[in-house]
């Protein structure tokens, strides 16, 4: 089969090649059924990840409101707009909201439920009804979590440490239950997706024709089913703690705190990679998409995936560096995490022979995996630096702590999140977007993001203590600085809300094909119809990513 062809069989109703003519018209998704019941009680797979979109764009304004409330109460060193105990929540709320509603589940929950069954030639997912079950699980937990943050927040951190945890007078418990909740929705999600890839492939899609957007999503629900019980034990633990106080973590009642540390990075380390796996995983797709090139080294990213999510749960221990461990298991857990480096370079420079001699189309989601890229790979040198505990121990509990995650963490998930966002928009809503406009925001978003970073790394470095209230006048200067940059962070997000709600109303219908991409999810209509294919399910007979090689003149097909 010639590399500018369908990747899937010449059957009947089978939809043409990417940017073909489609010559029958079915409804979208979106118009078949319009009324909120039939929103709100869908089974289809296209619908719940739009609601969960719609969902986690909400709960990442509440933490971004709540980082806003950080930043400029740390512009001057001692109070400037809220008193100790507010800020202390807000810090706190911020840290729940963005990585338990918005960060875990903003990628797998709106983007892995509505492309997963589309790159496997599906109709739908394993479990419909579990699926929707997941959606409400999310909103319920929290509900409650938001409940108790009205009704007295919480000021402990979103590490929940004991023995503070258990005997602060803050509204601890509602707020780990409404977690304890959301936790379930994680593994409802990991379970369908695993169940799906095993069972709902489309003939041709073996396991190395997968796209590795599936690989990477298919290893971030092992950890979801395997690691989030663990966390879900703990967090109840905690509750039972501050309301009946059992003992299980207080010293005085033959308790260990230590072990709650234990308990909590032992989900919590491999939960960095719920979030980051994904990111991974959309940008493999992009980067091919964008290069016009087949991805390099298949099997390696492929193979990475697994890698990353097997030794994360070896390496929670690096966290614990200053609790008192053996110098014995801190170096066990150093070389650990290091080796979590080594995979993760594995896609890095595989992503960079992708681009390497490739027809380079730089669009908006190009531009967020450039961003990517370089958050990655500063984030993850500064996570080698972090994995030696003699320099671990000086820059524990500063502000370089605070920097590092952000690089790593949300930097990388939110430039992957906006680069899906970007990528996928024309095939989920049918709609086209001011191409000039994303690029302005992108552009602001990465400036904003290391003018709010990099002065904390300094702080750090400085020695400035993370979570103060306040802080000597001397690191005035830098907290201004990062201040300025969330500022701006602000607005590169502001800008993207309104052009790309313009696009929704009043924008120019999207081609069924508009990146000219490979993608198996780009082998139906734009927006896609219920069931996700017209006619039979189609037979894919080439590998994903398949591109044409940039060297020659041939290009593929245009829409």
């Amino acid at each position: 089969m010639s590399p500018s062809s369908s990747s899937i069989a010449a059957e009947p109703g089978a939809v043409p090649a990417p940017g073909g003519e489609h010559h029958d018209h079915h409804p979208s998704y979106l118009v078949d059924g319009t009324t909120v019941k039939s929103w709100l009680l869908t089974l289809d797979h296209k619908r719940i990840g739009v609601m969960y979109l719609i969902w986690v764009l909400l709960f990442f304004l509440v933490g971004g409101i709540y980082a806003l409330v950080v930043r400029f109460e740390l512009l001057t060193p001692g109070p400037t707009i809220v008193d100790a105990m507010t800020y202390n929540r807000a810090f706190t709320m911020h840290g729940v909201v963005m990585i338990f509603l918005f960060m875990i589940p903003a990628i797998p929950g709106a983007f892995g439920n509505f492309m997963l069954p589309l790159m496997l030639g599906a109709k739908d997912v394993a479990f419909p009804r579990l699926n929707l079950l997941s959606l409400y699980l999310l909103l319920s937990g929290a509900l409650i979590a938001i409940w108790g943050m009205l009704n007295g927040g919480m000021d402990t951190g979103w590490t929940f440490y004991t023995p503070y945890s258990t005997h602060t007078t803050t509204t601890v418990a509602p707020i780990l239950f409404g977690a304890f909740i959301i936790g379930f929705s994680s593994i409802a999600t990991g379970l369908n997706f695993i169940v799906t890839t095993h069972t709902m492939r489309a003939p041709g899609i073996t396991w190395f024709r997968m796209p590795l957007f599936v690989w990477a999503m298919y290893a971030t629900a092992c950890i979801q089913v395997l690691a989030t019980p663990v966390l879900g034990l703990v967090l109840l633990l905690v509750v039972g703690e501050q309301l009946f106080q059992f003992g299980i973590f207080d010293p005085a009642r033959g308790g260990d705190p230590v072990l709650f540390q234990h308990l909590f990075w032992f989900y919590s380390h491999p939960a960095v990679y719920i979030m980051v796996l994904p990111a991974f995983g959309v940008m493999s797709e992009i980067v091919a998409a964008f290069s016009r090139k087949n991805i390099f080294g298949y099997r390696a990213v492929a193979f990475s995936s697994l890698g990353i999510a097997f030794v994360g749960f070896f390496a929670w221990g690096h966290h614990m560096f200053v609790s008192g461990q053996s110098t014995f298991n801190a170096g066990v857990f150093a070389v650990l995490t290091m080796l979590v480096g080594v995979f993760t370079a594995i896609k890095v420079f595989n992503w960079v022979g992708t681009v390497y001699k490739g027809a380079v189309d730089f669009k908006t989601p190009f531009a967020y995996f450039c961003g990517f890229l370089y958050f990655t790979v500063f984030g993850g040198m500064t996570g080698v630096a972090f994995a030696t505990a003699s320099l671990d121990v000086p820059w524990h509990d500063t502000y370089f702590v605070v920097a590092h995650f952000h690089f790593i963490m949300v930097g990388a998930t939110i430039m992957a999140f906006m680069a899906a966002l970007h990528y996928w928009f024309p095939k989920m809503f049918g709609k086209s977007y001011h191409e000039g406009w994303g690029l302005v925001s992108a552009a602001l978003i990465i400036l904003g993001f290391n003018a709010t970073f990099i002065p904390q790394f300094l702080l750090g470095n400085a020695g400035m203590p993370r979570r103060y209230y306040e802080y000597p006048e001397r690191f005035q200067t830098l907290n201004v600085a990062s201040t300025m940059g969330a500022t701006l962070l602000a607005m590169g997000f502001l800008i993207t809300a309104i052009y790309l709600t313009y696009s929704l109303v009043y924008g120019e219908k999207a081609s069924a094909n508009p990146w000219n991409s490979r993608g198996y999810e780009w082998l139906t209509e734009s927006p896609p119809p219920t069931h996700n294919f017209i006619g039979p399910q189609p037979v894919y007979k080439d590998e994903p990513h398949f591109y044409v090689d940039p060297e020659k003149a041939e290009v593929p097909d245009a829409v």
